[in-house]
């Protein structure tokens, strides 16, 4: 799984049947562990009892978690300096041919409601290189493998959320611009069920790059629990309606990669001793809400 190796042919994965797609994606390298020069793993599971299939992408891989029909983890390399920033938004989301259709949730999940395709690997992370492998992998952000349900109410706090790795990009900018991005939602038993799959209220995002010449991590969580106390008749109403759970407003974290660690029982290899959050006694000290990027915490 690395960048230098020959790019794959530039066949859009939807260009033909599911055989050809098939096909045309098994030539993915997918994420890079070495891509910052110290190895960063993808985030795995802790406990083995848990199936993952691991689906590499152009750039990314995405860990995938089947009895969930939505993703564990993903894991993309940015490289901020030679990212193709004036690439058409257009794109038709797909299932993967690699994985049996109703292990996906596709667009069955998202139709007529107030959820949107929250794309866990942002749509212009991995666009970057040669013309045409930049164009794969912008199609390849479009596979439902790579969507979690999201509350479609737009507000601040997803704005900061959908940012934070240009702002990091910035921060990174004296080491040629590269990061190293782990994402997900965080599956819990207690995920409330709609249409087939339990949505997550909850997301994580892991930020690893190289500050004064060693490597470094950073962790977010964005929050959409419903304040239960406002949002209970609109519970009550939705479990009668079928409409999707009741789901609150953004909130956006910056908290310790230990954390995101506890709260999805994954992996995270070095990242947890080398986070620039510093260690906090108290829980509300732990996690820093953050109202804006001046808000983060970059050194340690």
């Amino acid at each position: 799984m690395n960048p230098s190796d020959p790019p794959p042919p530039p066949t859009s994965p939807g260009a033909a049947g599911p055989g050809a797609r098939r096909a045309a994606l098994a030539g993915r390298a997918g994420y890079d562990e070495t891509f910052l020069g110290p190895v960063v793993p993808p985030a795995l599971p802790v406990r083995e009892t848990i199936e993952t299939v691991i689906l590499p992408y152009t750039h990314f891989t995405v860990v995938f978690r089947p009895d969930r029909r939505l993703a564990a983890s993903t894991a993309v390399c940015i490289e901020g300096g030679s990212l193709l920033e004036d690439v058409p938004r257009e794109g038709v989301w797909e299932f993967d041919p690699r994985l049996p259709e109703e292990q996906q949730a596709g667009d069955e999940v998202y139709r007529n409601n107030g959820l949107d395709r929250g794309r866990l690997v942002r749509r212009l992370d991995p666009v970057w290189g040669a013309p045409a492998v930049a164009s794969l992998a912008h199609t390849d952000t479009f596979h439902f493998t790579n969507a979690a349900p999201r509350s479609d109410v737009f507000n601040q706090d997803m704005e900061l959320w959908q940012g934070l790795e240009d702002h990091l990009l910035d921060h990174a900018a004296e080491y040629d611009r590269k990061l190293t991005v782990l994402t997900g939602p965080v599956l819990q038993d207690s995920d409330p069920p709609y249409r087939g799959l339990q949505v997550p209220l909850r997301f994580w995002k892991v930020a690893a790059f190289m500050q004064d010449g060693a490597l470094a991590a950073a962790a977010y969580v964005l929050d959409q629990s419903p304040d239960l106390g406002r949002d209970a008749e609109r519970a009550l109403a939705g479990a009668t309606a079928g409409a999707p759970p009741p789901l609150g407003p953004f909130r956006t974290y910056q908290v310790p990669v230990s954390d995101v660690a506890e709260i999805t029982e994954l992996e995270f290899g070095p990242l947890p001793d080398v986070d620039v959050m510093p260690v906090f006694r108290t829980p509300e000290e732990r996690w820093r809400r953050l109202e804006s990027y001046a808000d983060m915490v970059l050194h340690p």
